[in-house]
């Protein structure tokens, strides 16, 4: 029997790694407002500190 993956197979898996890097942001979101601690992005080349206060609660991203 051959294995072969499927395009449904591929399409669950990203959905599943998309679901585990929502929380672990999530995670990341609550550790740094608990710690009063700035998130370090980098934006344009530049390093940013963003406010634990003005992190947004959701990611940004485009799919």
């Amino acid at each position: 029997m051959e294995n072969t993956i499927t395009k449904e197979d591929i399409q669950k898996e990203n959905e599943l790694i998309r679901i585990g890097l929502e929380k672990a942001y999530e995670k990341l979101v609550k550790f740094k407002k608990e710690k009063n601690s700035p998130l370090v992005v980098s934006e344009n080349g530049k390093i940013v500190f963003i406010s634990p206060d003005k992190i947004p609660p959701k990611a940004n991203y485009s799919k």
